[in-house]
């Protein structure tokens, strides 16, 4: 079985680290309703994203894709930007 490129999930998420080299830690926060209480309730996941030339800065917002296993914890990879950080 072989995968097909174009089915490779994308997601956009907030850089909130760079201290890594060729790395960097992206967030993405939702909203989801309480089951109990209602109330809405922040989620965040995060996202080890391969950065191959250490361009992406903590504010940026961007678009990634998934990839291979790159390391341990890094399966995703930086696609382009939708936002710069001020």
């Amino acid at each position: 079985m072989t995968t097909v490129r174009s089915r490779r999930k994308t997601r956009i998420g907030k850089v909130v680290s760079d201290r890594m080299d060729k790395t960097v830690v992206v967030s993405i926060e939702r909203l989801v309703k309480h089951a109990v209480y209602g109330r809405y309730v922040r989620q965040r996941a995060k996202f080890k994203v391969h950065d191959e030339k250490n361009e992406c800065r903590a504010g940026d917002t961007i678009r990634f894709m998934e990839t291979r296993p790159l390391s341990k914890d890094k399966r995703w990879r930086f696609v382009g930007f939708v936002e710069r950080a001020k």
